[in-house]
């Protein structure tokens, strides 16, 4: 079983910036996909983005392409989670979440098992 610890959240104003962490622990982080999920207030979880194991095949949601880049360094077991140009509409906590690699690649929240407590983004207008 792994465990997942996100950081980097707070409070921004439109336009600013954030890089969150995923830091993982228990198991060999390199053998999983790595998904981003964000869940606002009143709404439900959904997908931002994910990264394969060695960081070759990326998703991004429509909704944050070209603002949010995702990164993975598994020597430190970790995924960062860059964004920038942010808008009051990115507010929600921020979870990360792993799927085996061998299970094969996905970005559907429901296919993804371990989750970490979730970090809050603020983004002011």
């Amino acid at each position: 079983q792994v465990q997942l610890v996100e950081s980097g959240g707070g409070s921004v104003q439109a336009g600013g910036s954030l890089r969150l962490s995923c830091a993982a622990s228990g198991r060999t982080f390199s053998s999983y996909v790595v998904g981003w999920f964000r869940q606002a207030p009143g709404r439900e979880r959904e997908s931002v983005t994910c990264i394969n194991w060695s960081g070759g095949r990326t998703y991004y949601a429509d909704s944050v392409k070209g603002r949010f880049t995702i990164s993975r360094d598994n020597a430190k077991n970790t995924v960062y989670l860059q964004m920038n140009s942010l808008k009051p509409e990115d507010t929600a906590v921020y979870y990360c979440a792993v799927r085996s690699a061998i299970l094969g690649w996905s970005t559907a929240l429901a296919d993804f098992g371990s989750w970490g407590q979730g970090t809050q983004v603020t983004v002011s207008s």
